[in-house]
């Protein structure tokens, strides 16, 4: 059966103890979240199945739909971060996701919650239930005060990935372009390197020589930046006290060899694309990952080293059920992302799925959204989490 879907949208205000802001406008001390929520017309439920992102916006995606459609009650929380990721930092998002569950749940009267982890909202939710379940935090990466171990974040009940990646600072190391030698020159490039570069003697199929030094000097290009942030930081509050940052741009962020060689962790996706076009203008076009960054933000969201974002290590520290739904078409999204989320979690309460032909955004793909947002009703129903 098909529910009528419908929407209402809030926004949650509460208070935070911070030195300065990080969001254009409002009050110093005072964070505001958009949430939507999304429920069946006719079928009340004590459930809540809560979606959040880093940066936001997927309150309108076609999944969300469907799994209301499929009798689902769904929250989604955009952190105080929406739409702009150049100041971000992880563990507040925690903070605005556990502000959005605690109030949906003294709203509305929810009593079982699952946490649904689509796409880069995949490392959040495991990075959430990890703090919720075990807090340890107490700062940023960056060493400003945080407190995670106080938040009273409210544990889920159960974790629903759905065609996610490893965390951000994985995924944008695995996809820098190595070939830039020279942050404040991105023309100054090694030509070996260089996947876009016609005259590149490495072409696809790429042998496992070329991709293990790819590899690497992607980690090493991550790593020279991570260097030169803290430096600068630590310059800029000695100059201007704690709270001084400084903007810097991330050239070249789309150049992974899976785009061009689809025997790169493979799948069925269209070779030659990324899920943000023609990778060769992504690499250096304004919507990139990271182009526009802060230093605090690199530390806590695109540091290879010093995010603490990171699905994999989160993930072992996870003790609720785990689904791991992946889609077989995904261009963002990739097989090993999906194996690397399931294998992490540590306790055999865990399924994977594989929705055949899907892309990540199941635009234009209306059944294999539905697809996917049975298999989600089925295995919350499975786990005796369904609460009328």
């Amino acid at each position: 059966m098909a529910h009528r879907v419908l929407r209402e949208s809030y926004g949650v205000a509460y208070r935070e103890q911070a030195a300065f802001k990080d969001t254009y406008g409002g009050e110093v001390g005072t964070v505001f979240i958009e949430c939507m929520r999304i429920v069946p017309a006719d079928l009340p439920s004590r459930t809540l199945m809560v979606f959040s992102h880093p940066v936001g916006g997927g309150a309108f995606l076609p999944i969300m739909n469907q799994l209301a459609r499929v009798g689902l009650h769904i929250l989604y929380v955009n952190t105080r971060y929406r739409g702009n990721d150049s100041a971000l930092i992880m563990e507040k998002c925690l903070l605005d996701l556990g502000a959005g569950i605690r109030d949906a749940q003294e709203r509305f009267g929810y009593e079982k919650i699952v946490l649904g982890g689509w796409s880069g909202g995949g490392s959040l939710a495991l990075f959430y239930q990890e703090q919720a379940e075990r807090p340890d935090i107490e700062t940023t990466p960056a060493g400003d005060p945080l407190d995670l171990r106080g938040a009273g974040l409210v544990p889920a009940d159960a974790i629903v990935l759905m065609a996610a990646h490893v965390s951000r600072s994985v995924t944008l190391t695995e996809w820098m372009d190595p070939a830039i030698l020279d942050e404040r020159d991105p023309d100054r490039r090694d030509r070996a390197l260089d996947l876009y570069d016609p005259a590149n003697p490495a072409q696809p199929p790429y042998d496992p020589g070329f991709l293990a030094r790819y590899r690497a000097a992607q980690i090493a290009r991550n790593r020279r930046i991570t260097d030169w942030v803290r430096e600068r930081l630590a310059v800029r509050i000695a100059q201007d006290g704690p709270g001084a940052e400084q903007g810097f741009v991330v050239h070249g962020t789309m150049a992974d060899p899976r785009w061009l060689d689809p025997s790169v962790d493979p799948n069925d996706r269209v070779p030659g694309t990324c899920y943000l076009g023609d990778p060769r203008v992504v690499n250096m076009g304004p919507v990139g990952l990271a182009r526009f960054c802060t230093l605090r933000s690199w530390l806590s969201q695109w540091s290879y080293d010093a995010s603490r974002a990171h699905g994999e290590r989160n993930g072992r520290n996870v003790s609720c059920p785990v689904l791991v739904i992946g889609n077989t078409a995904d261009n963002a999204c990739t097989p090993s992302h999906t194996q690397r989320l399931f294998d992490a979690i540590p306790h055999a309460n865990k399924q994977r799925i594989d929705i055949a032909g899907a892309t990540h955004y199941y635009s234009g793909q209306q059944a294999l959204a539905a697809q996917a947002a049975g298999s989600c009703a089925d295995w919350i129903a499975a786990r005796g989490l369904v609460v009328g």
